[in-house]
């Protein structure tokens, strides 16, 4: 029976990746007939064409060939994982760990758990970036990311998501607004006022939702990219805001003050966890971040002294 090996498959991806059979054996290390051949016996041995050749442009797959991509780089990250496995076996683990995170919270409840985990795991190289939900779910989809922190927002199926805390939606405003001395306010009231919304794909969805739903439509004066701008906008009197991050600093970044208020109406929380993709044979160094994620004592201390009922465990 004809076979192909780990190594066909990985030239396979990587030129598949750089649509270049040049380009791959580059990046490899390895000759070009090296490459062309482990493409050439793949295609004999699943009978596909895995790539339509373009005379001086290259190569780009087929369906079939993207297809066969994705599930060849799912087992090519488990035989990694399953060689990382065995070195750790009797020994400490190790190994990089690229981990993604929700810009909102990440600095509020990441590096406290990234601080634990390193104390534990001295040998793991830790890598964290911060994008959008959008990115995310495509970072994980692409293996960029074995492990995400990120929000209950439009998850798909092939994503495998733990929820760890409940985050309420609730408004901010600068310390000198018309509101700053209230304890709470109705979402009928807020749009009297105009707003500052955070202008990220699906975030920005789910925050006009929470007017929506109540048939208001809130005036939106400005809009911004980050979270320090948006919080230096609403300190700075240009509108209010709605935030479900722990407001753990009530001031931006420029000294202005800023207030929080709870809604008076209902509007759904979000959940913030951990994600991964559905069926991924996690890796030691991930699994161990998984489970320290999930302990309480790991993650209590970070959210119990911020209060005012703005994290939740998922549970409660």
């Amino acid at each position: 029976m004809r076979q192909f090996t780990l190594k066909q498959l990985r030239y396979f991806v990587v030129a598949g990746e750089l649509s270049s059979v040049t380009q791959a054996a580059r990046k490899l290390h390895v000759s070009q007939p090296s490459i062309s051949a482990a493409i050439q016996q793949i295609e004999e041995v699943t009978g596909l064409q895995l790539f339509v050749r373009h005379h001086a442009q290259g190569l780009s797959l087929t369906p079939s060939g993207k297809q066969l991509m994705q599930r060849a780089r799912q087992l090519l990250r488990d035989a990694e994982g399953l060689e990382k496995y065995a070195l750790s076996l009797g020994e400490e683990i190790g190994g990089e760990l690229r981990l993604v995170a929700f810009p909102t919270f990440a600095p509020v409840f990441l590096p406290q758990l990234l601080r634990r985990y390193a104390d534990r795991h001295p040998a793991v190289s830790l890598y964290c970036d911060e994008m959008n939900q959008v990115d995310i779910v495509r970072g994980l989809g692409q293996g960029d990311y074995e492990l995400a922190f990120t929000y209950d927002l439009q998850v798909p199926e092939e994503i495998d998501f733990t929820p760890l805390y409940r985050f309420p939606p609730y408004a901010v405003v600068a310390a000198d607004h018309p509101l700053s001395g209230r304890d709470s306010i109705g979402l009928a009231e807020l749009v009297a006022y105009p707003m500052v919304l955070l202008d990220w794909p699906l975030s920005r969805e789910y925050f006009l939702s929470i007017f929506t739903h109540h048939g208001l439509s809130p005036a939106v004066s400005h809009r911004a990219k980050s979270m320090d701008m948006l919080r230096g906008l609403v300190a700075n009197g240009f509108g209010f805001s709605l935030f479900n991050t722990p407001l753990s600093a009530f001031e931006a970044l420029d000294g202005g003050g800023l207030t929080p208020l709870r809604l008076e109406d209902d509007a759904p929380p979000l959940s913030m966890g951990i994600a991964c993709l559905r069926g991924l044979r996690l890796s030691p160094a991930a699994e161990a971040m998984h489970r320290l994620a999930r302990d309480p004592d790991a993650r209590g201390e970070v959210f119990a002294r911020l209060g005012d009922g703005q994290a939740q465990p998922a549970g409660a």
